[in-house]
């Protein structure tokens, strides 16, 4: 593939922290080797329908401690079908993009892909809070959302150690249990609820519980990923079944935003500027990820094809440390 002069840059699924940190790396290596920078809004959404613009060093001055995107996301569903892919790479060759790097989770590499497929060659930097994307063990946005995480579990613990309470926190993940593992690991809890594992209420709740209240512990914390079980009727159970007093809290969309912390600007950093040399250099098609610590790249089709999987390890040393 001969080298790549113009660049395009969205980010697509869910924002998460850091991203800008990405996009600011992007657009100044790519200066830094005199190549054109090509600003796509909206995801693929903004690429199908030209909303589309030329950025300057100066466009990402400023953002690397912002949450969010400049870029903005949304999710597209014309670009699920292949008339939205054909046009979406239609627009590209409109505006000059002779390749394109696309910020964002699994979906959003399905989606580069896709551009792949029909002949834009596309680097995908992981960009996701959940940290499941199969081929890397880092995304951008995880430290943040669960240093964010933290700091919610030890305030709602004070209260909790008030009132001689149990407190069911609920985290985001999807179908993925890391954001749950780590929080549960770095918060103490007694119980870590992820989808990854099946759920005993006896042998994962209700014991540790227990045990606690013989040790004279006065306060709970359940950490409980998306997808496991619902918190209303887990709160109901514990309270009837075990006799302790339980609240739920919902971090919800807190845990995607945010400035970033210092290791999700600087792997971001990173991923922007090895993609931009990729294409520089005219390889697409590839996904950057972190192996051992070091950014690496892998061939997209075969990425996405890599099962997923939850470290068991921290699985273990969360129910050794939760006694």
């Amino acid at each position: 593939m001969p080298r790549i002069n113009t660049l395009g840059v969205l980010t697509s699924g869910g924002d998460a922290p850091g991203m800008n940190a990405a996009i600011r790396a992007v657009v100044r290596t790519a200066k830094y080797y005199d190549m054109k920078v090509m600003g796509i809004r909206k995801g693929f959404e903004g690429l199908i329908h030209g909303d589309i613009f030329e950025m300057s060093a100066r466009d990402v001055s400023d953002i690397m401690h912002r949450g969010g995107t400049i870029l903005q996301t949304a999710r597209s569903t014309e670009f699920k079908q292949i008339e939205g892919v054909r046009r979406a790479v239609s627009t590209s060759k409109y505006f000059g993009i002779e390749g394109i790097v696309v910020i964002g989770g699994d979906g959003s590499f399905r989606g580069a892909r896709d551009l792949c497929t029909e002949g834009l060659p596309a680097v995908g930097i992981p960009g996701t809070i959940d940290n499941d994307i199969s081929c890397t063990e880092y995304s951008i946005g995880f430290d943040t959302a669960i240093n964010t995480a933290k700091e919610a579990v030890d305030k709602i613990r004070d209260t909790a150690t008030s009132h001689e309470r149990c407190n069911i926190i609920k985290v985001m993940g999807r179908a993925s249990g890391n954001i749950a593992i780590n929080v549960g690991i770095a918060t103490g809890a007694e119980a870590v609820l992820i989808p990854e594992k099946e759920i005993d209420f006896t042998r994962d709740i209700a014991e540790p519980i227990s045990l606690g209240k013989k040790r004279n512990k006065k306060h709970f914390i359940i950490i409980l990923a998306e997808g496991v079980a619902d918190s209303g009727d887990l709160e109901k159970r514990i309270e009837a079944e075990v006799g302790l007093e339980t609240r739920t809290t919902i971090l919800g969309y807190v845990q995607r935003g945010g400035s970033p912390t210092v290791v999700d600007r600087v792997f971001a950093s990173q991923m922007g500027s090895y993609a931009v040399e990729l294409l520089r250099d005219g390889i697409g098609n590839r996904i950057i990820g972190v192996k051992g610590g070091r950014i690496y790249d892998i061939d997209i089709y075969e990425g996405l094809d890599m099962p997923k999987i939850i470290r068991d390890d921290l699985i273990e040393l969360s129910k050794i440390l939760s006694i």
